[in-house]
């Protein structure tokens, strides 16, 4: 991986963990941030060694916003322009074939939490705080915020967020269904890493199917959707390492993938 200035990257076998590294403005998104997430990205879709994805934030925030300073002197067409970036960029991380994992250090605000909800999923400190506090700015999300939370927790909690502007607690943002697991911080690299590795170790063409197979069948019709599942499903038996993964059950032995 190249060297970044608002990124840094570490590979532990096939499991990338990056970390957004702009501690002194809490990871704050600019376009800078954008530019070489997607680069990142572009190295990750390169390299079939990478089967996950880990994103966490250095210092006390995963990511606490959009970069205020940069977006306050835009007109309303520079604006469009910096919210498509942010949603494309993220459109891009959600549609990337292998599982995303965000570990959710600390304040997860705004674009921060809009960030966490383009990953797969979600473990968080029990110092982490979510929100999306735009309408305190007088704004509302920008990087796809309003259709993500409605449909990751729910039309009641995703109306709640937004229009009260409250800041919640990681339990609280795992009782709406928008975490997935809350550990100490102490533990959180290790618990989010072990799960990483958990999924790497499975069949990766099948971990690239699920995903995708259940991304695209939230938006389709559910007989249409199962009959993709079926599709897929057989597609896995021509697969090696699916025969290798049945074998070894019969066999009772670990698979050699």
């Amino acid at each position: 991986m190249s060297e970044k200035k608002t990124v840094k990257t570490q590979k532990q076998d096939h499991v990338l963990l990056l970390t957004l590294n702009r501690p002194e403005a809490l990871n704050a998104l600019n376009l800078l941030v954008y530019k070489e997430i997607n680069e990142v990205l572009d190295e990750i879709e390169a390299d079939p060694d990478v089967k996950v994805l880990v994103i966490t934030g250095e210092g006390k925030a995963f990511v606490a916003g959009a970069d205020i300073a940069e977006m306050s002197g835009m007109n309303p067409d520079e604006a469009y322009a910096f919210s498509k970036t942010g949603q494309n960029t993220f459109d891009r991380l959600e549609a990337l074939d292998i599982p995303v994992i965000a570990a959710v250090n600390g304040f997860a605000l705004g674009g921060g939490c809009e960030f966490t909800m383009a990953c797969d999923f979600r473990i968080a400190s029990t110092r982490a705080k979510f929100g999306q506090p735009e309408l305190n700015l007088g704004l509302i999300p920008g990087y796809a915020g309003t259709q993500r939370l409605s449909r990751l927790s729910g039309l009641g909690n995703a109306l709640y967020l937004i229009l009260t502007a409250e800041m919640i607690t990681a339990e609280d943002a795992l009782r709406m269904g928008l975490v997935q697991k809350v550990v100490e911080p102490e533990q959180l690299l290790e618990v989010t890493m072990q799960l990483a590795h958990r999924i790497a170790n499975n069949g990766s063409a099948a971990a690239v199917k699920a995903k995708r197979t259940i991304r695209d069948g939230i938006h389709m019709d559910f007989m249409m959707a199962s009959d993709m599942e079926a599709q897929e499903f057989a597609s896995l038996f021509g697969d090696a390492a699916t025969q290798e993964g049945m074998k070894a059950f019969l066999e009772k032995r670990k698979p050699e993938w």
